[in-house]
């Protein structure tokens, strides 16, 4: 049964919108004849050719199928048998991805409480008091959701001086970036400007939350560590045989910034629902609107009678802290007819 005919429309995840129109017809256009399998086709040339242009000569871009298979293939890149993931305590790798480092990478998880899901050099600092020590795990990347999962993003000048922190003790730094778009739309600068160019090592680029079928890529911008990515990616199951259907998909979300056209407006209907019902009697915004992510506190009799009508996630059931995402498609009409149930469900 089709969504639309039990719910108006979820602010439950990005995940639950459906493909972009001229995403839909990239891929058809890949579908014409045949095609050499496992990369070697004109499709995955032409996006290896879009991530060289839009993040350096020196980037290599590898086309996976979802996001935590990005983070496995990223992370493994850099991390030995002994080493360990600095990471807040929030980090997509650290609680949605069922232990998936810990049980397929073999390492430990340093995590950091955070106030808003950032983390600083500061908490970099404390958690480095063991390197040398063989009794305990080996700090050795700084991994970093952009946006977080508390939907901030991180400016330019917070992963410069987080990068050079992370170096400085001989350390990666890796970026679960299955939001980039949002965080550069918001930023209103280039992904270049948060990734190359601030010193960040590896990262994915997430295109499934920003209209895609299911295509994710692992950009590897530290030279050393490229060699390993095709043998990890198989290893990892992240190889897609028809790779062209997943290639074709990256480069168009790359073509003409539609990466930035579909961000941007996710962004702006988060903050027309925030705008919305920011003055209402009974709700609180808990974090900064940044991205597509709203995160709100409501009386529980309304979020029950509104979960009746809308797909949404309860984030803190003790505080009554939910969260509402849009996406691509979200439109105004549906974000004003939300927010009018929320007004009314809190008046009942």
């Amino acid at each position: 049964m089709l969504i639309d005919s039990l719910y108006p429309k979820s602010f439950a995840s990005d995940n639950h919108a459906g493909v972009h129109p001229a995403i839909l017809s990239a891929i058809s256009t890949a579908n014409e004849g045949d095609a050499p399998a496992y990369g070697g086709d004109s499709c995955t040339a032409v996006f290896e050719r879009h991530i060289k242009d839009e993040f350096g000569d020196h980037a290599e871009g590898f086309a996976v199928l979802n996001g935590a298979g990005a983070n496995m293939v990223g992370l493994a890149l850099m991390l030995g048998r002994y080493d360990a993931i600095i990471c807040a305590d929030t980090a997509h790798i650290a609680t949605h991805e069922a232990g998936a480092a810990e049980r397929l990478l073999g390492v430990k998880l340093i995590t950091v409480p955070t106030k808003d899901g950032k983390l600083t050099p500061q908490d970099i600092s404390s958690r480095l008091g063991g390197l040398g020590n063989p009794h305990e795990s080996q700090p050795r990347v700084v991994s970093i959701s952009q946006v977080t999962e508390l939907g901030t993003c991180y400016s330019p000048s917070e992963i410069a001086a987080l990068a050079e922190t992370a170096h400085e003790a001989g350390l990666y730094l890796h970026v679960d970036g299955a939001r980039l778009a949002n965080a550069a739309a918001f930023l209103n600068c280039s992904l270049r400007g948060i990734t190359t160019d601030v010193g960040v090592d590896v990262f994915s680029f997430g295109g499934t939350k920003n209209g895609a079928l299911a295509a994710e890529a692992v950009v590897v911008l530290e030279p050393s560590l490229a060699r390993g990515v095709p043998f990890l990616r198989r290893q990892s199951l992240q190889l897609a045989s028809k790779m062209r259907f997943i290639s074709t998909q990256l480069s168009a979300l790359l073509t003409d910034e539609l990466w930035r056209t579909n961000a941007a407006h996710a962004n702006a209907m988060a903050r027309r629902l925030a705008e919305g019902v920011a003055a209402l009697p009974g709700v609180g915004i808990t974090y900064p609107v940044e991205s597509n992510a709203v995160f709100a506190s409501l009386p529980e009799k309304a979020t029950a009678a509104l979960q009746e009508r809308y797909l949404f996630h309860i984030w803190d059931e003790q505080t009554g802290v939910v969260r509402w995402m849009t996406a691509f498609d979200t439109s105004p009409a549906q974000v004003d007819d939300f927010i009018e149930d929320i007004e009314r469900h809190l008046n009942a």
